[in-house]
């Protein structure tokens, strides 16, 4: 649903930047909003946060079920999924200047282009105890 948020912030104030910071399990879910965002003109910033898997869910599951089945993903290139629909695709590894893609993907939106950054990121045991909904 975060993209329909997205889509409608920048609906109502087309001026504003928007962002929207997706897991790469949710953008599974709305990937395809890219081509409306291209469709309509919106530049919309999209980070895809990337640690190849259900995260939030695999920590409950794993410590109960002692079984990761459904929680890994592949280390999708969800820049160029986002490319197919015809949005800009920007990748985001280990040692790559985080200020300048972010930057290079805010010029994007800003001139009416949707930008897709997939951030490729470690896991963690970041909110370890937290509940999955």
């Amino acid at each position: 649903m975060g993209a329909g948020f997205a889509l409608g912030a920048k609906l109502a104030r087309p001026d504003a930047d928007v962002w929207i910071v997706y897991g790469d399990g949710s953008v599974g879910y709305s990937l395809a909003e890219a081509d409306s965002f291209v469709r309509h003109g919106l530049g919309i910033v999209a980070v895809v946060g990337n640690d190849a898997g259900w995260t939030q869910i695999a920590r409950e599951q794993v410590e109960l079920l002692h079984d990761d089945v459904g929680t890994v993903l592949a280390a999708a290139d969800y820049e160029r999924a986002a490319e197919g629909l015809g949005a800009c695709g920007l990748r985001l590894g280990p040692g790559d200047d985080v200020d300048r893609v972010l930057a290079d993907a805010l010029a994007l939106a800003r001139r009416g282009r949707p930008a897709y950054v997939n951030a490729r990121i470690g896991r963690s045991g970041f909110r370890k105890g937290s509940i999955s909904m």
